[in-house]
């Protein structure tokens, strides 16, 4: 069982920069892959960037390359997805997950019903 806690969420404005982080206990963090995806009112959750369990492959979202990057610290049992350039539809809730297969490809790295785990999410705010 593994328990995901994200932070680094808030109000920022267009063009700034932000850092989430999730946050692992339980279970054996270094043998998940890692999903982020975003959330808004009324839809569905939306795949932002994966990562495998060694942090060596990851893939992105159309809408972020460029702009986010996934990477994980596995002593510190932690994953982050450092967004720069920031657009008001970036505007969401984040949340992390984790995929107990530790390899990813780009199909179920975006299915969201692939995942085991979910944090409880953070909110960004980006104002124009």
């Amino acid at each position: 069982q593994v328990q995901l806690v994200e932070s680094g969420g808030g109000l920022v404005q267009t063009g700034d920069s932000l850092r989430l982080a999730c946050a692992a206990s339980g279970g054996t963090f270094d043998k998940y892959s890692v999903g982020w995806f975003r959330q808004t009112p009324g839809n569905a959750r939306e795949f932002v960037a994966a990562i495998n369990w060694g942090g060596v492959v990851t893939h992105y979202a159309d809408s972020v390359k460029g702009r986010f990057t996934i990477s994980r610290d596995n002593t510190k049992k932690t994953a982050y997805l450092d967004m720069s350039s920031l657009k008001p539809e970036d505007t969401a809730v984040y949340y992390c997950a984790a995929d107990s297969l530790g390899t990813i490809t780009v199909q179920r790295s975006t299915n969201a019903r692939e995942y085991d785990y979910w944090g409880q999410g953070t909110q960004v705010t980006v104002s124009s």
